[in-house]
């Protein structure tokens, strides 16, 4: 070996000479394997005529075996030694081939700086044989069968040595060393076949099985190194009966392809021997012979076919070919044997994606797969190395790479090599890089190989852009971040500060810090390891995030820092109880608000964080009068509040968070509900029907009643208010707006005799504000004793609109009207008016006296019924060229009048507001009856007016069935009010029908009020016409029904009565009032008497005076 050492100089020598010669961009050195460690292999600095100096060289590829000086370039051995025989390379290589070791080595100009970009420089090495491996024997006992009776000179095969060194250092040379009862009968010969030894047994002598069947022979082999390798192995001959013939195979060399991964049990190829002789001495078995361990585990052969089958999993990147003998042996008792090389070349299949290797070049480093690389570097500079192989040939090896994305770096060819199997690229630069722009960058390589179907695969870089630093030292990440729980122990560790420097030596020794003065109270630091530790009590609720810088020093001259940013999050334990914000809520509310509406909203805060932060709230008694919204804290009613039940609710709210264990606190809520205006006053005192009884002697100030209401509301919602809102038109009395009480202002006049009806308005203070009425009834009398009439008139009032007065006696003022000398004029004009009326009556009626009156109809020369409209509405012109008033519609009588409680609807004539009843007195043909607008018109109860004969006749008579007193005609209530406000009269719903024997009529009956009103105003008469004759019913009647309105005075056909049914008399006076009855009497009965006729003249000049001089007061007062 020392020996060998010392031509290591003159190989050297050799390979430089050579590498002159090679390519330019390759270098080639030879050097014997298991050289020791730090052997100079070459110096890439004087071989490529580069200086020594400022030039930084970098070893890419070649470790473990070799390392490279970055100074000068010199390439050494490393610890690891180089074996030629367990290189991955050359394990199969065959007799003459070489084995080579690649390497690469970068070299940057540090001069020119990295914009010039590094180079690469590829070369191999070729590893030189040594003689270190001993050959071997397959097996230390070697047998050999030679049949009985062989010939002198006969050649048998003895099993070939083999060694794992190549060349001279292989077999060189055998050797035979026989016992003395061999000497003369073996001897050993060695062919040459191919450049393989290949040892055979000449026998020399005869043998004799029966004298001695079997010798032991040592056969030794050894290597053609210096120094030689040797061993030997025990010959072992057995003499077996005759054998004449070897077996011979059909081909001297057997080839085959094999496609990669063949499923097992495929069969490769068929090997055939023939044996001449016969029986078992030519049945032949065949087996692999010198087949190494990969041929054992991938391929078996059949023993009697000879068929070559898988057995494993055949890889070609593994094995790219296989090489093998395959021995023919009969089975003869002196069995021969035969052997034939078989070559089995594997075919490649397109199993492998293209594999991406990413490295670092020249002064960028690598880790982790980050590259760092300076903002102030040039367009075109190098970042990384990739290399992109195939491990597939040919068409299946052909890659194409590529930079995905829109990143500012492309691939470069980084050498001039055409080995389409592994090609080298430099990553590098399209565009200046900006630190303060983009800091990082994560760069995609996609490599697709040509194969079908075509397989790709990616491999990724992160490049991180640096500010312009000198090697200052850096912290990879910049920021560490690390979540701490509170609640800690002093002195227990937070983490460890590592930063890294490109510097070597003190230069890159650091020492660390913490920057922040403030951070030193809670945090400290280990200067040489970097270990954080924290001093004190970590409380998240106190801080929950730290964050200070740290900074690594390096040991130089001047010292450069480089800091990085250490934030420590302090993770939250449940260590705090939910808070609420206040220690008791109380809200109000309004009372009816709807269910489900807001109350209130608490709120409550947890110190905590996330979980245990997270406050579910809940209503203690949980009685389902009140829930509350988790989220929002907000409580909500589930009924209706009524403060009259229940004015004040009071529960607990729970907040539990949802720690493990949780936590829990409780607050007390008040719920207050507000009074709302929900409820209106109501009288207590006096009733409505009650009254007070005053005599109009009464002094002012005197206490008249005093009105209690009560509203069960509070606050102002139940404060009141009184007021007198109607029936004091003369402001008689005076009301107390907070007590109620009722006291007369001033005194009593004549005029203030009777019923008084005062509306007392009772209104709270609410917005808005509710009310209700009380009617307060005062009777001024000189005396009461006529209770029923006092009765009646409170009964009246009950029924009577409240916007109607009701103040004393209504008739007063009109009583009080006389003027005597008004009256003498109207009455002289009223016998000139009467005389001249007569005779245009009397002539006109002349005229319809053919035809007779024909009930239910118009007459059309009524003299004293105001003639009728057209039907389209528009007034006729008399002659006069005055339009009569048309009569009002019956139907806004009827839908004004509808009373409803205690609002009426009456008509207001008097000068002094009293009410009073009246009916109207001109209706158009067609109106409904005159009960009905009775009954809608009047406070008074109702009554039906019904003609009073069933039967009617051409001629009619006048009849007296009317009652004593003055009062309708009809069906109606039982009891029926009379005129007279203060008196109530009854009278018969079904008054007895006329007999048959009478004769047929017709019944007009007239009211009036008193005398002078009669006297004013004509228009105050009514009259009603049942329209029916003896012969007709109601049903037989046209729908207009009967006629209301002023009926046709002829002079013939109607006759005055008096109650007691005597004839002439004009009047029947009942207090203050008259009632006429009309009868018609059927023309062509007995004549008249000339006092009846003189009465009946004298009547109808009575009824022109009158009317006459109601005209002329209408015209007076006008």
């Amino acid at each position: 070996m020392a020996a060998l050492r010392w031509e290591v100089p003159m190989f050297l020598a050799v390979v430089l000479l050579v590498s002159c010669n090679a390519a330019p961009t390759d270098i080639l050195y030879r050097v014997p394997e298991e050289q020791p460690p730090n052997t100079l292999i070459g110096s890439l600095a004087a071989d490529r005529g580069l200086p020594d100096t400022g030039h930084l060289y970098k070893l890419e590829v070649g470790t473990p075996y070799l390392r490279v000086d970055g100074k000068t370039g010199d390439i050494y051995t490393t610890e690891i030694p180089i074996d030629r025989e367990t290189l991955s390379d050359c394990r199969n290589l065959f007799d003459g081939d070489k084995c080579f070791l690649e390497f690469e080595v970068s070299i940057t100009d540090m001069v020119k700086g990295l914009g010039m970009g590094p180079r690469l420089i590829e070369g191999r090495i070729e590893v030189l044989d040594i003689n270190d491996n001993t050959p071997q024997f397959s097996s230390p006992i070697l047998s050999l069968s030679i049949p009985e009776n062989t010939h002198i000179g006969a050649l048998f095969s003895i099993p070939m040595a083999t060694d794992r060194d190549s060349g001279t250092n292989g077999v060189a040379e055998y050797a035979l060393t026989t016992g003395p009862d061999a000497d003369q009968l073996f001897t050993l010969q060695v062919a040459v076949d191919s450049d393989e030894k290949l040892p055979q047994l000449v026998v020399m002598g005869n043998l004799d099985r029966e004298r001695k069947d079997s010798y032991d022979l040592n056969i030794r082999v050894v290597d053609g190194g210096k120094p030689a390798r040797a061993s030997s192995a025990l010959l072992r001959v057995t003499v077996t009966d005759q054998n004449d013939n070897a077996p011979k195979f059909e081909r001297s060399h057997y080839e085959a392809e094999l496609p990669e991964n063949s499923l097992l049990g495929h069969s490769v190829l068929q090997v055939r021997a023939n044996d001449g002789d016969t029986g078992i001495n030519g049945e032949i078995d065949y087996s692999l012979h010198q087949a190494s361990e990969t041929v054992q585990r991938l391929l078996r052969i059949d023993r009697s076919t000879g068929i070559i089958y898988v057995k494993g999993q055949v890889d070609r990147e593994e094995e790219s070919f296989l090489k093998f003998f395959v021995v023919a042996k009969d089975r003869g008792p002196n069995s021969k044997n035969s052997k034939v090389l078989v070559t089995i070349n594997v075919r490649d299949h397109n199993d492998n994606a293209p594999a991406i290797e990413i490295r670092g070049i020249g002064l960028v480093t690598h880790q982790d797969g980050v590259a760092n690389i300076s903002e102030d570097m040039p367009i075109g500079t190098a970042v990384a190395l990739v290399q992109v192989s195939d491990r597939d040939e040919g068409e299946n090896a052909v890659v194409t790479s590529v930079v995905a994305g829109d990143v500012p770096f492309q691939l470069q060819p980084a050498s001039e090599s055409a080995n389409d199997r592994k090609r080298k690229y430099f990553l590098q630069t399209t565009t200046p890089l900006d630190y303060e722009r983009v800091k990082e960058y994560r760069i995609e390589i996609v490599a697709v190989d040509s194969g079908n179907p075509a397989l790709s695969s990616t491999n990724s870089l992160k490049v991180q852009v640096t500010d312009v630093n000198d090697n200052a030292p850096n912290f990879s990440p910049a920021m560490l971040e690390v979540d701490f729980a509170e609640g800690n122990q002093p002195g227990d560790k937070v983490l460890d500060v590592v930063a890294t420097d490109a510097d070597s030596g003190t230069n890159a020794e650091l020492a660390y810090s913490i920057i922040e003065h403030s951070a030193t109270r809670l945090f400290e630091i280990d200067s040489n390891t970097g270990e954080l530790r924290v001093k004190n009590l970590l409380d998240r609720e106190d801080t929950e995030r730290y964050e200070f810088r740290v900074a690594a020093a390096d040991k130089g001259v001047p010292s450069k820092t480089g800091t990085a940013t250490v934030v420590v999050n302090v993770l939250d334990r449940n260590d705090n109880d939910p808070k609420f914000m206040l220690s008791g809520y109380s809200f109000s509310v309004i009372e009816n608000m709807a269910p489900l509406n807001p109350v209130g909203v608490v709120t409550v805060t947890d110190a905590d964080k996330g979980e245990n932060a997270r406050v579910r709230l809940f209503v203690e008694p949980d009685n389902g009068k009140f829930v509350i919204q988790n989220g929002t804290g907000t409580i909500l009613s589930s009924i209706s509040f009524d403060r009259e039940k229940e004015s004040t609710y009071t529960f607990r709210l729970r907040a539990v968070d949802s720690g493990d264990p949780p936590r829990s606190s409780y607050v007390g809520v008040t719920i207050n509900v507000l009074d709302e205006n929900d409820n209106a006053p109501y009288v207590t005192k006096p009733a409505n029907s009650s009254y007070t009884y005053l005599t109009p002697v009464t002094q002012p100030e005197t206490r008249v009643e005093v009105v209690e209401a009560e509203d069960i509301d509070s606050g102002p919602n139940a404060e009141l208010v009184y007021t007198i809102t109607g029936g004091n038109p003369f402001d008689l009395f005076d009301i107390s707006p907070s007590s109620g009480e009722i006291t007369l202002a001033q005194e009593f006049t004549g005029k203030h005799n009777g019923l008084h009806r005062l509306v007392v308005r009772v209104s709270d203070k609410g917005k808005p504000p509710r009310h209700t009425t009380a009617l307060v009834h005062v009777f001024v009398n000189d005396t009461k004793s006529n209770v029923s009439v006092i009765e009646a008139l409170v009964g009246h009032s009950l029924y009577t609109p409240l916007d109607r007065d009701i103040a004393g006696d209504p008739n007063y003022a009109l009583a009080q009207r006389s003027n005597i000398l008004y009256g003498s004029l109207a009455g002289i004009a009223g016998v000139i008016m009467v005389i001249v009326a007569v005779v245009v009556i009397r002539h006109r009626l002349q005229k319809d006296t053919k035809s007779g009156y024909q009930a239910g109809k118009k007459e059309s020369k009524d003299l004293y019924a105001p003639k009728q409209g057209p039907k389209n509405g528009k007034g006729k012109k008399s002659k006069k060229g005055k339009a009569p008033k048309p009569a009002k519609p019956l139907e806004e009588d009827e839908e004004a009048s509808l009373q409803k409680a205690l609002k009426f609807n009456l008509i207001n004539e008097s000068v002094n507001d009293s009410p009073r009843i009246h009916l109207p007195l001109n209706y158009p043909p067609g109106s409904p009856d005159l009960g009905r607008h009775y009954r809608s018109n009047s406070p008074l109860p109702s009554i039906q007016l019904q003609p009073q004969s069933p039967s009617a006749s051409k001629k009619h008579q006048a009849v007296q069935d009317l009652p004593a007193t003055n009062t309708f005609v009809g069906t109606g209530d039982n009891n029926s009010t009379g005129s007279d406000q203060y008196s109530d009269y009854s009278y018969k719903a079904n008054p007895p029908k006329y007999s048959s024997k009478q004769p047929p009529h017709r019944r007009v009956t007239f009211s009036t009020a008193n005398q002078a009103q009669d006297l004013q105003d004509a228009s105050q008469h009514s009259y009603y016409d049942s329209g029916l004759e003896e012969s007709e019913t109601p049903s037989s009647k046209s729908s207009s029904g009967p006629r209301v309105g002023p009926l046709a005075l002829p002079e013939d056909h109607y006759e005055r009565t008096t109650p007691d049914g005597s004839i002439g008399e004009m009047e029947h006076p009942e207090n203050g009032k008259t009632r006429w009855s009309v009868v018609e009497q059927r023309a062509g009965e007995g004549g008249r008497t000339k006092k009846t006729a003189l009465k009946l003249k004298t009547q109808r000049a009575s009824k022109a005076f009158s009317s006459f001089f109601s005209s002329f007061n209408l015209q007076k007062e006008k």
